[in-house]
């Protein structure tokens, strides 16, 4: 093979590994403030499901039984969405604890919802939440929280196993999981490259095997990801800062705009204690 021949060859193998990763987050959509990675709006069947085909949730994927099966809205007539969700609404938690950085008491609480095969949340990983916890979480000023939206089954089995992670290796492994996503990233599930990335942070094979059939564990993403649905989150990465919903990217000009506009707010008193004195007063 001459060297010009070798050469168009990388370049076409390149071009479909990049087309590989954008296509396992689902649609790309533009949206007016900036794009995210949306689910299919036909419903959740299908590669985009946040987890998986619910009409072969008996499937197998390398011996490793589907667990992933996720109820298509026209069997419950359609969706529920909050309409103007509060502060108290955004912030009510399942089964699952939060994961969360910065103090609990910060004047402003970010939540990020976010699927690991997106691209836009490696981004925002990448170049903004260094800067945001620099600034602002380690300072505390705010508290940061990670919702999982998993869009695809590719991304739903890394949740899963993200979520097993010990809890002082889950913001380790999301970013190996985000950074690394040309890795692991198909639209087929391949179980050992999902792996072969948890295991950076020291996971056995073994507990990764177990986390897949941890149906507790599959339920509370679940809840997760439904509740973000009726919150009104349509795609990754949208985003809550102090209840207020983003549907879009953001960059740090904006995110430090944002911050600074809820810091310099009178009464500033933190998402969660605001969401308790709306629930009291209820």
């Amino acid at each position: 093979m001459t060297r010009s021949r070798l050469i168009r060859s990388a370049v076409r193998l390149s071009a479909i590994a990049l087309a590989t990763l954008v296509s396992a987050c689902a649609n790309e959509t533009l949206l007016p403030a900036g794009p995210v990675t949306t689910e299919q709006s036909t419903g959740t069947t299908g590669s985009s499901s946040a987890y998986g085909d619910e009409t072969t949730g008996a499937a197998k994927v390398a011996g490793i039984p589907n667990p992933f099966a996720d109820q298509p809205a026209s069997a419950s007539g359609g969706r529920e969405v909050i309409e103007k969700p509060t502060l108290a609404d955004v912030m009510l938690t399942g089964p699952l604890p939060e994961m969360s950085w910065g103090r609990t008491d910060a004047p402003v609480t970010l939540v990020k919802y976010a699927s690991l095969t997106c691209p836009h949340c490696r981004k925002f990983h990448i170049e903004v939440f260094p800067e945001l916890k620099r600034t602002y979480i380690d300072t505390g000023k705010v508290r940061f929280i990670l919702r999982e939206f998993p869009i695809g089954r590719t991304s739903g089995t890394a949740t899963v196993a993200l979520r097993c992670a010990k809890p002082e290796k889950y913001l380790d492994l999301y970013a190996k999981y985000l950074t690394q996503q040309t890795s692991w990233v198909s639209q087929e599930v391949r179980l050992d490259p999902i792996f072969a990335v948890a295991a950076q942070v020291g996971m056995k094979r073994s507990e990764f095997d177990a986390c897949l059939q941890n149906q507790g564990m599959i339920a509370g993403l679940k809840w997760v990801k439904d509740r973000g649905r009726k919150l009104g989150i349509i795609g990754t990465p949208n985003f809550f800062v102090q209840g207020k919903l983003i549907k879009s990217t953001l960059g740090w000009t904006e995110v430090r705009q944002l911050i600074e506009a809820e810091l310099a707010a009178p009464g500033a008193k933190g998402a969660s204690g605001a969401a308790a004195t709306a629930a009291a007063g209820r």
